[in-house]
């Protein structure tokens, strides 16, 4: 027997996979404001421009789509994601969050340099744990600390 697949939302279908990097990239961007709008015309390509310019600048951008725009909020971000070359990190109402790895200092993804190197977390300091913080109790009867 074949099992039945599970439909697939076409509105998740532009957004980046889950995972870590996706992660971190909504948080970032959570008290971002949005640098780039779409306005009345739509997705045009000086709206694209400015995006390529601002992920280039910052390379997480907060795009707000108009009330106004003629195109859907997700037509919006398909067309802008391709223009740009950026990945769709998130469509939260009529905001949207692109992001698109710097080329040369990235920040939210390890560079080539470190890719190289093979970068690998910092090993924990052998030795003594760090020193807990004293906690004193309502009501306890020291109560000078």
């Amino acid at each position: 027997m074949n099992p039945v697949p599970a439909p697939q939302n076409p509105k998740k279908k532009a957004l980046m996979p889950s995972g870590p990097l996706r992660r971190s990239l909504r948080a970032a961007g959570h008290h971002l404001t949005a640098i780039v709008q779409v306005g009345k015309e739509g997705a045009t390509e000086a709206v694209t421009r400015q995006l390529d310019q601002a992920l280039l600048d910052h390379e997480l951008v907060k795009v707000k789509v108009g009330t106004e725009s003629p195109e859907d909020r997700f037509e919006a971000a398909e067309r802008l994601a391709a223009g740009a070359q950026a990945q769709l990190a998130q469509i939260l109402g009529r905001t949207l969050l692109l992001y698109r790895k710097h080329p040369r200092k990235p920040k939210f993804e390890p560079g080539p340099a470190e890719d190289a190197r093979g970068a690998a977390p910092e090993p924990r300091s052998a030795g003594r744990a760090p020193a807990r913080k004293r906690t004193v109790r309502k009501g306890s009867f020291r109560k000078g600390r």
